[in-house]
């Protein structure tokens, strides 16, 4: 196989991959109003476990591969669009931020662990041989495995639950996830609350007939109002700007600024990398998200990595780094600058790991409805590899012709970014879903809504689940 076509087939199983997750997005919406969100889980699970094997077992059958790439990005599709929202149902909202954040989290700590496996795999297995490329794709059945033995011991999401009519699951359910008696307090104003939510909800979708049709009719009504409409252009906006953040312009030159400063062992450092991220987004989702919020973290990290990216611009612009010259010899202050611009790469990754790209996963999971859920999952599923897709597609090309440029386009994306932030992304840390609506400016038909301010009862509460929830996982 030449260069140009093994250029073309690996163009092929990222753009595969990518095609697969926003479809897998897009048709999980009916499983997961239909269905539920554990069933939706179990599905998507079920055909990512098809597509590992089919990537896993073909011995000179291309088209095999291409297929198992295409089920394993349906499965991850349909994954990403569950995974917030069922947590986002299932936890408090003092702790609704940690809890979410998990899910990128866990993403993180997967990527590192790929990138290890195949890090051995480079130093200790021929290129040639088949074992090469079939541990990787053979592992992805590992994470899938854990899934499924884990399912059986999931529940179902309350607020779904309470949408069929099944009030004693509900309650069940609820006190289980809070751990405390089925008869608390807190249980029964929750289910009392979801339960009031959903009967508003009703009376604008479905009304007296609820039909998955009059549903369909009643949701795409609610969607396009004022106070609701906008929550879709901000998600759809926020994974715009996490596409255009400049991560993936990172990883295509951070091999050649480790050269530069006389790193023998590039995939190493890369890995170092991944590991960086991967900590700063735990450190982050564990500690700070539900102290800080959403808004000003946000916008810390976009700022903070247009400064990496602005010098990574200035650097390659002013030392080549990538010059023949410069990788054989580099002078001494190529190698500082390139110490410089190493650091610039690390904190980068600290940051960006929480802002841009962990963010919009749990801002786009709180912001909705019960009766949107299952249409705003999957949105955001879809809006996150529209964008992948794109950039993964620009990208090449903005090289050839941009040169240092790119840094400087990314970075001036991330302060745009921090602009939109500052304006269009509001403060959603700890607040109900009628809160929500009061936020953004969503006024219910035949409703009193907005509903009240968050008062002193809700502070009480919040701060009491707060701790109970933080002593548990001390315990845990």
């Amino acid at each position: 196989m030449t260069k140009a076509e093994q250029n073309s087939v690996s163009s092929n199983l990222t753009s595969i991959y990518s095609a697969g997750g926003f479809f897998g997005a897009l048709f999980m919406f009916f499983s997961l109003e239909l269905l539920g969100r554990k069933a939706t889980l179990i599905i998507s699970d079920v055909i990512f476990i098809i597509g590992a094997i089919l990537c896993t077992t073909p011995t000179h059958q291309l088209g095999l591969i291409y297929a198992g790439r295409l089920f394993t990005g349906l499965g991850v599709g349909g994954i990403a669009a569950v995974c917030p929202i069922y947590i986002s149902e299932i936890a408090p909202p003092a702790i609704r931020g940690r809890l979410t954040g998990f899910f990128e989290s866990s993403y993180q700590i997967g990527a590192v662990i790929g990138f290890w496996i195949n890090y051995g795999i480079v130093h200790n297995i021929p290129k040639d041989s088949s074992t090469a490329w079939r541990i990787p794709m053979g592992v992805q059945l590992i994470p899938a495995g854990l899934l499924a033995l884990g399912l059986p011991f999931l529940r179902e999401s309350p607020t779904w639950l309470l949408k069929r009519g099944r009030d004693e699951e509900a309650y069940k359910s609820l006190s289980y996830l809070r751990n405390l008696p089925i008869d608390h307090h807190y249980i029964a104003e929750d289910v009392g609350f979801v339960k009031g939510q959903i009967m508003h909800e009703r009376a604008m979708t479905t009304g007296d007939r609820p039909t998955f049709a009059a549903f369909i009719k009643g949701a795409s009504k609610e969607a396009l109002m004022k106070g609701m409409r906008n929550r879709f252009a901000v998600v759809f906006f926020m994974f715009m700007w996490q596409g255009w953040s400049g991560a993936a312009a990172i990883n295509y030159y951070s091999p050649t600024i480790f050269a530069s400063i006389g790193l023998t062992d590039i995939t190493l450092w890369t890995g170092v990398y991944g590991l960086i991220k991967a900590l700063g987004s735990i450190i982050f989702f564990t500690f700070f998200v539900d102290t800080f919020g959403r808004q000003m973290p946000w916008i810390f990290s976009s700022l903070a990595c247009a400064a990496c990216q602005y010098y990574l611009a200035g650097y390659i612009a002013v030392a080549n780094p990538s010059s023949p010259a410069n990788l054989a010899h580099p002078s001494a202050s190529t190698v500082a600058g390139g110490k410089a611009a190493t650091a610039a790469i690390m904190i980068f990754g600290a940051t960006w790991s929480f802002g841009a790209n962990g963010l919009p996963w749990i801002i786009s999971s709180e912001i909705f409805p019960s009766s949107l859920r299952s249409i705003s999952g999957p949105w955001a599923g879809m809006s996150v590899w529209l964008w992948t897709f794109v950039v993964t597609k620009a990208l090449p090309s903005m090289y050839t012709s941009m040169g240092y440029g790119v840094y400087v386009f990314f970075a001036t994306m991330l302060v745009l970014a921090s602009v939109y932030a500052w304006f269009f992304i509001y403060e959603t840390k700890g607040l109900r879903i009628d809160q929500m609506d009061e936020l953004f400016g969503f006024v219910r038909p035949g409703t009193d809504y907005p509903a009240k301010a968050f008062g002193e009862d809700d502070e009480a509460r919040y701060i009491d689940e707060k701790q109970r929830a933080e002593a548990r996982l001390e315990v845990v």
